[in-house]
């Protein structure tokens, strides 16, 4: 991969204080290994990586895609509309199928991997948020403090958590990256993101990623993407907008 590499590590200091009583929300840090373009045009809401290919869910009404993204260059290889009024959100690959959420629309869009063609279409209750795939099983957030958990092949629901940093909510939990039997999650408007234990919903730990905002954004252009690097410890992270996606390691604990 051409990656820009870049000998910088922030450490962050403030990431959660250790209330009375004790906490499992650990301090971390993230460490900048590279960079790689993004096109300034997608409105990101959901990025995974597999088997060589970026796939990146785009939103907005009239503007939401599905793209295949070359991870060496970030030259965008394929891109597919998606129809008018619906509003793109969280992606997952599962096999030869990428699964598609949308905000309000209650349609999930099942589409092929390889010629993001459309398959199928689900429906469901709620706001769809962030979706990643966590062993047999999906996991999707739709906003509030609860992670549900569905079957990959019919999308029904299987399950769910409800999500709690030193005892309190975790509320507004948006893209999701599944990985090692963790949930990752980008937390709206802000610039943290959380490690969860699906098991009983517990934050693990927290990075604040402000350093990596981009000085010439603007607010409302927030931190959402975060993709695991197969076979490694790094994430590929950006946000709505930006013309950068970070390779970094967290530095957690």
């Amino acid at each position: 991969m051409r990656w820009v590499l870049m000998a910088v590590v922030f450490v962050l200091s403030a990431a959660c204080a250790t209330p009375p009583g004790g906490s499992t929300d650990r301090p971390a840090g993230v460490e900048v290994l590279g960079t790689l373009p993004h096109d300034t045009g997608a409105f990101t809401q959901g990025l995974e990586l597999v088997d060589g290919v970026l796939y990146e869910g785009t939103g907005l009404e009239g503007q939401s895609s599905l793209r295949r993204v070359d991870p060496g260059t970030g030259e965008v290889e394929r891109r597919v509309e998606l129809p008018q009024p619906l509003f793109g959100e969280g992606i997952t690959v599962v096999d030869d199928r990428v699964w598609q959420l949308t905000w309000r629309d209650g349609v999930a869009i099942e589409w092929d991997r390889d010629t993001l063609e459309e398959v199928r279409r689900v429906t469901y209750e709620g706001e769809g948020w962030g979706l990643c795939r966590d062993g047999g099983r999906l996991v999707m957030s739709d906003g509030s403090d609860e992670l549900t958990f569905r079957d990959p092949g019919s999308f029904a629901v299987t399950g769910s958590v409800a999500v709690r940093r030193d005892g309190q909510p975790v509320t507004r939990l948006n893209e999701l990256e599944c990985v090692g039997g963790q949930v990752w999650a980008n937390v709206w408007q802000t610039d943290e993101v959380v490690r969860i234990d699906p098991a009983d919903g517990r934050v693990t730990a927290t990075v604040d990623l402000g350093v990596l905002r981009p000085d010439d954004v603007p607010a409302s252009d927030v931190l959402n993407g975060i993709a695991a690097v197969p076979g490694t410890d790094e994430f590929l992270v950006t946000g709505k907008n930006w013309p950068t996606i970070f390779r970094v390691r967290f530095t957690t604990g």
